[in-house]
């Protein structure tokens, strides 16, 4: 008798539904602390602080655009501080789920049971998703309930694209941390490599505008998350089409080689 489909997945989110609710805090709270700053700092504060630093400091970092509350908000909270918690998340349990549990031996009980490899494989995948969706809900809930309460103008509309963005972003990297660990079984090589791409994809992104190198940009996933700063302007297609395939590509490629790996079962 095969298991009921769903299992696996309702599974792994019961047994971290607690740790998922810490983090949507955690997360919840660094987004609404930190917008919380820009009605004290204001617009004009930002602009004259913006004129004491290098145009190229301005520039890499983004600082255009932060005399806004939504280019603020772009800059600290999806560029930076919301998007490092919801990756440091994501690849974490991505390289936990498949090669973590397989070193603990816990993963050969599971496929023990009348269940396939290739549901176990996609309904952990399903639960990384999830979780990462509700890091991003959370981000986007605190912050529409911060604009309407404090007035900062951000669209809703956009929210919804920049958590798109954010939730592709995270989502694939957690993905390549979980198919590498289901390619490998190694806990360790899934958390670094996932972790080396997220750190090449922040350099790249920053260090492209300073040196003029728009090759940069153009592969760095970081930039096609927020490259076009969509809490401002809207969709950006393009971006969210190549993570999307950023996520396709490792997720496929690890569940056929978790298919035929030896894992002892």
């Amino acid at each position: 008798m095969t298991a009921r489909i769903g299992t696996v997945l309702t599974g792994v989110l019961r047994t971290q539904r607690r740790s998922l609710a810490l983090w949507a805090v955690a997360i919840a709270a660094v987004s609404a602390m930190y917008s919380a700053f820009y009605p004290a700092i204001g617009q004009v504060k930002f602009e004259a602080m913006m004129e004491s630093m290098p145009p190229e400091l301005v520039t890499a970092m983004g600082f255009e655009s932060m005399s806004t509350a939504a280019g603020y908000i772009s800059a600290t909270v999806y560029s930076l501080l919301g998007a490092v918690l919801v990756l440091v998340c994501s690849i974490g349990l991505g390289a936990r789920l498949v090669a973590g549990n397989e070193e603990d031996g816990l993963l050969e009980l599971e496929l023990s049971a009348p269940v396939s490899r290739r549901r176990v494989y996609l309904e952990r995948l399903a639960a990384l998703w999830v979780t990462v969706l509700v890091l991003v809900l959370a981000v986007t809930a605190i912050l529409l309930l911060l604009s309407v309460t404090m007035d900062l103008g951000l669209v809703a509309g956009n929210l919804v694209a920049a958590g798109a963005g954010l939730l592709l972003f995270g989502g694939a990297l957690g993905t390549l941390a979980l198919a590498v660990g289901a390619v490998t079984g190694r806990r360790g090589f899934a958390l670094g490599t996932a972790s080396a791409v997220a750190v090449l994809a922040y350099l790249f992104g920053y260090i492209g505008p300073l040196v003029e190198a728009d090759w940069m940009e153009a592969v760095s996933p970081y930039h096609w998350d927020v490259g076009t700063e969509p809490l401002i302007n809207g969709v950006d297609w393009p971006g969210l089409g190549l993570l999307l395939a950023l996520a396709l590509v490792p997720a496929v490629a690890g569940l056929l080689r978790f298919d035929r790996r030896d894992v002892m079962v």
